[in-house]
């Protein structure tokens, strides 16, 4: 059982393309709606991340608000 917050959503398989399918579960959990944008990030040593393209630039906005 994960910790509260945290999640294991299954396997997915990468197609031709490199197409993923989201698991239900996880668009629900994360309102991820057909045409939402999000943001593929990597660290070689830690793998790959998914990220809403609003709260990336959200998180962008605050940096930059932090730097002035």
């Amino acid at each position: 059982m994960p910790p509260k917050g945290k999640h294991a959503f299954g396997l997915v398989t990468v197609g031709d393309k490199g197409q993923i399918v989201i698991p239900a579960k996880a668009r629900k959990i994360f309102s991820i709606q057909p045409g939402d944008r999000l943001i593929v990030l990597g660290d070689e040593a830690q793998g790959l991340a998914l990220l809403s393209e609003k709260d990336f630039l959200s998180m962008v906005r605050s940096f930059r608000t932090q730097g002035e």
